[in-house]
Parts: structure tokens; sequence; C-alpha cells
């Protein structure tokens, strides 16, 4: 399950992974991000917090998610992951070559931080 907020406002979306990762989530996920962009430019930010990365139930899960990756990395420009989890500390400069958006870890007692960051 895939806990998700928009902070339109803000223009953010909170994202938290609870159990693996469906592929209804990312669809539930596109629908919610797609009104605002209806309506907006961009997201500013994007900020996913994990204390470990729960992986997908299925194939099709995991599908979606680089559907979803590909269909708005554009669209995004700040991502960040919030987590103490080796895998998430790797993966801005992996994901920075493969997105337009700005990737960057934060530590788990950085979540304001990393909330302030995206805002900017």
């Amino acid at each position: 399950m895939l806990d998700f907020e928009l902070l339109d406002p803000d223009g953010v979306v909170r994202v938290h992974p609870e159990t693996p990762l469906l592929a209804r989530d990312f669809a539930q996920l596109s629908e919610t991000v797609d009104r605002y962009l209806a309506s907006h430019d961009d997201l500013k930010g994007l900020v996913i917090s994990a204390e470990d990365f729960p992986g997908w139930e299925d194939f099709s899960a995991f599908v979606s998610h680089v559907k979803f990756i590909r269909g708005h990395h554009k669209s995004i420009r700040r991502v960040a992951a919030v987590s103490d989890d080796t895998l998430h500390k790797i993966l801005p400069p992996i994901a920075n070559h493969f997105v337009s958006a700005e990737v960057r870890h934060f530590n788990s007692d950085q979540y304001n931080d990393a909330m302030n960051w995206v805002r900017q």
C-alpha cells in the first residue's frame, strides 16, 4: 500500500510506502498528480518517506512504477528520499542520470529539511 497526500498549496506530494506496492497504488497516484498538473505547470516536489523499501507485490506493480516515473519525471522539480535505508542513500546519484527532477537523500531525522528543500 502506498500512502500519499497532495499538499496542494505547496505543489508537493508526500509518499509513504507501507507494504509491497501494487499497480493500483500507481494508478491512484497518477490520477491525483495528473489532476493537479491539469491546472499547474509542474509539481515542486515529491517526498518519499520510508524506513525501508517494501518492494512490489508483483511484476505488474513494478511496471506501473516505471510507467509513473517515465510519465511524470519531467513534471516534478525535486524528489527527496527520506530514509536511513542504504538503498535510499544510493538512489539519488543513480536517479539523477535518468530523471529530470533533482533527487536528494535525507536521513529520517531530516524530514522537515526535505520538505523545505522540495518547496523551494
